[in-house]
């Protein structure tokens, strides 16, 4: 990958809710020698997010400003070109994203978002993976809540286990927190193509194969009651479960036989119940263009919580892994899932990318097979918890 640019970091996207929060994080947490700029459509707005930037670090009055919009392929190109890593928060990915990643996937500069879309993410991989590692780029998907504390939770669980045996791993997740505006349009988006999802899926299946000597499935078990903690589940129908299954397909240390299971816990029987119930509802409301506009319109994206209401936000993903004779269970937790954290975890990749010594990648890559070790250590010294409780 070309070294010789004039920035680290450029942040896509800054003038968004979950973007300004980023160049926040970054202000007050990138590591000295950072070079990083903002990037977006609208010049004022950028020197807005700038102005909120430099209060936190005067040194952040000098950042550099560039223009970039999706519907300009040259300006996304230049942007490319000018950064080791791009941080993206410009979405619905599956409306906005692919110029960008096509851009890094040619100019093999690394890129990092916060997507929770599975059919951008098995399109993205079907159209530039290949590219991606002919450039040397790292595309990396899914470096916010959705899905660092299932990915990484997963890693850190296998790694406490023995090694060459096989080995099950089920991840039990609370949350109290808010959907940004962003994530209700990625939603209602998915629910309104799952014929596209699910096809998207298949096409990468095929083209990806199976690592070879090696089973890696997502486990679809019923798991009626949590196995830690007590409480009901529900299957959660996230991207995790596939990004914490690419890793294992990519990593041996998952053993030659991995399976995981995905869940959302709750304490109360009568709130699974309605959990279900409204999952349900708001799949039938996203078929129809009258209902998934109104939908649409609960958050417009951009729009957030404000800090007293992101304050008393928080997450918890307990992991139960077993194989070997041994069990284990560990924990992800952290605070505000839906902006804080996902700020952290966005802004702290792209740092890892840029600083840290990683094994070597290319094409499209997960968190746990692009930085690992690296990267739990780096939110562990930012206030995210990885740790082993019994």
């Amino acid at each position: 990958m070309t070294t010789d640019r004039p920035y680290d970091i450029v942040l896509f996207g800054a003038t968004g809710f979950t973007g300004a929060l980023t160049a926040e994080y970054l202000a007050a947490h990138a590591d000295p020698g950072t070079r990083w700029a903002l990037a977006g459509r609208n010049q004022a707005k950028l020197a807005a997010v700038r102005d909120r930037a430099a209060a936190i670090d005067p040194a952040c009055a000098d950042l550099p400003l560039l223009h970039a919009d999706t519907s300009d392929p040259s300006s996304v190109e230049e942007m490319a070109r000018s950064a080791k890593v791009v941080i993206t928060t410009v979405g619905p990915y599956v409306q906005y994203g692919e110029p960008l990643v096509a851009a890094c996937a040619r100019a093999g500069t690394d890129y990092v978002d916060l997507t929770g879309e599975p059919t951008f993410v098995d399109r993205m991989y079907l159209k530039y993976h290949d590219e991606a590692v002919r450039s040397g780029a790292r595309i990396i998907h899914a470096c916010g809540f959705d899905s660092i504390p299932h990915d990484l939770g997963a890693y850190f669980t296998v790694k406490q286990l023995p090694e060459g045996v096989p080995l099950h791993v089920e991840g039990f997740l609370r949350v109290h927190g808010d959907a940004s505006g962003g994530t209700i349009a990625s939603a209602v988006g998915i629910f309104a193509d799952m014929t596209g999802m699910m096809r998207a899926e298949r096409e990468r299946r095929r083209a990806e194969g199976r690592p070879e000597g090696r089973k890696v499935r997502i486990s679809r078990r019923p798991a009626p009651k949590a196995r830690v903690g007590g409480g009901w589940t529900l299957p959660l129908p996230t991207i995790d479960p596939q990004i914490v299954t690419r890793s294992a397909a990519a990593l041996d240390r998952y053993g030659p036989d991995f399976s995981y299971g995905h869940y959302l816990a709750v304490k109360r029987l009568p709130t699974a119940a309605g959990m279900a119930v409204g999952s349900g509802a708001l799949l039938a409301l996203a078929q129809l263009p009258p209902t998934r506009s109104l939908l649409l319109r609960l958050r417009a994206p951009g729009e957030g919580p404000s800090a007293e209401r992101r304050a008393r936000n928080w997450f918890s993903v307990k992991f139960v892994g077993e194989g070997g004779g041994k069990r284990v269970v560990t924990e992800v937790a952290g605070g505000d899932p839906g902006y804080g954290e996902t700020a952290k975890m966005l802004a702290q990749s792209a740092l890892c990318l840029v600083h840290d010594d990683l094994p070597k990648t290319s094409g499209q890559v997960t968190t746990a097979a692009a930085m690992g070790d690296a990267l739990i250590a780096r939110l562990t010294a930012a206030g995210i918890a990885f740790r082993v409780i019994g």
